[in-house]
């Protein structure tokens, strides 16, 4: 950034910065990998920009899941635009080697983090985008936000129901099998992370897995042939067959998005010899225990809602939601209020949108619509004053002191 700053160290990595004193092109909202690929793009623009992040640290996403969780991707997979992982194998690596990456790369380009920034309130003013934070008001002529489709827990409403000895939580508050209860455990949810979950669990606990299946990649990703396999399914498949551009990708799209991609390292055999039991989906609560579709009554010690999230965007105060609280968009694109984007929601353009290699392209995108849009906003500006001068000839000669 050319904009002078005051003296704010963040401490997760990246730049020092603080509140820019020169205007801003754009302010990214969300430090996680989507956000800093697009700010890796918007350097290469030589744009003025801000990346606010919430949590304190580089990579506390990844730092804050469970405590085995592994990525599902390959390692050779699994780097963000301009920077290898460090291990760039078919190993397949831990959440906190994936954080530590994230803060190198913010580091290696220096890009200007502000950590511990929640968002409370993006408007728009004399047309101008204000964002608003602990206290902070900032201004840019553009927003880009990249904050992803996983930000507020979904869990149904009859959860309240269950009796008060059943200890419950969502996904996002698992760490290990140390948290549960002695009993039996009930996941709500049948995709990539109830299935991680339950081969987990089902060391030391019996394993009810309620949901339909989301399907499965018919290979093991770090096998033999999987090892061949996994580029035509990243690369290929996920990347450029079901996208919105394809016919298959517009009839998949909104499938996925409800129901959720295939399962990517567990299958069903799996589960099957680990002993996890596959229900009907959990339609309610009866007598304080949860209840199938089939009508049965599960008498469990603990559940845990795989269900999913919400991408949590109240806090944007222009009428761009739909009625489900998603933006209107097309590929990240908001017709609606220009010089507004989105990154890394699911399915955004593509069934990679979202995952780490599939992420860059979409910022790459995003990051020249918003290069194209600074500039041109930058020659209209100057055609305006070069007019006015014209206009008033005297007012333009005369000494700033004056």
């Amino acid at each position: 950034m050319t904009a002078q700053r005051t003296a704010v160290t963040n401490m997760s990595g990246g730049a020092t910065v603080g509140t820019p004193s020169a205007p801003l092109d754009v302010i990214v909202i969300g430090g996680g990998q989507t956000g800093l690929v697009v700010g890796y793009h918007l350097r290469r623009h030589n744009l003025r920009f801000l990346i606010l992040d919430a949590s304190e640290r580089i990579g506390d996403a990844w730092r804050n899941r469970w405590d085995s969780l592994r990525l599902f991707t390959p390692a050779r997979f699994s780097a963000l635009d301009g920077m290898r992982q460090p291990s760039a194998g078919n190993e397949l690596l831990p959440k906190d080697a994936m954080a530590d990456y994230l803060e190198a790369y913010a580091s290696r380009f220096e890009l200007p983090v502000l950590s511990g920034v929640r968002v409370k309130r993006l408007s728009r003013k004399d047309g101008r985008f204000v964002v608003e934070s602990n206290g902070r008001i900032l201004e840019a002529s553009q927003v880009i936000v990249a904050t992803g489709s996983w930000q507020v827990p979904r869990v149904p409403e009859f959860a309240g129901e269950l009796h008060p000895s059943i200890r419950q939580m969502h996904s996002i508050d698992y760490r290990n099998p140390s948290q549960l209860q002695p009993g039996s455990v009930l996941l709500v949810g049948a995709g990539n992370t109830g299935s991680e979950l339950a081969m987990e669990l089902a060391r030391s606990h019996h394993v009810y897995m309620s949901g339909r299946s989301t399907g499965e990649i018919p290979f093991r990703i770090n096998g033999t042939i999987g090892r061949h396999l996994v580029r035509f399914v990243l690369r290929f498949l996920f990347h450029r067959v079901l996208t919105i551009g394809t016919p298959i990708g517009r009839r998949a799209r909104p499938k996925i998005i409800v129901g959720g991609g295939p399962l990517i390292r567990v299958k069903a055999r799996d589960l099957a010899a680990a002993g996890v039991e596959r229900t009907p989906r959990t339609s309610g609560v009866d007598s304080g225990l949860p209840k199938l579709e089939d009508g049965r009554l599960l008498d469990v010690a603990n559940v845990i809602w795989c269900t999913g999230f919400h991408p949590g965007l109240s806090w944007i105060d222009m009428p761009i939601l739909d009625a489900h609280g998603e933006p209107r968009h097309e590929g990240g694109v908001v017709s609606s209020a220009q010089g507004l984007y989105f990154v890394g929601l699911h399915f955004l353009y593509s069934l990679s949108s979202e995952m780490i290699h599939g992420v860059g392209r979409d910022a790459e995108r995003i990051a020249k619509l918003a290069s194209e849009r600074s500039q041109t906003t930058a020659v209209t500006s100057n055609v305006a004053q070069g007019a006015d001068a014209l206009a008033h000839p005297l007012h333009s000669l005369r000494s700033p002191f004056i």
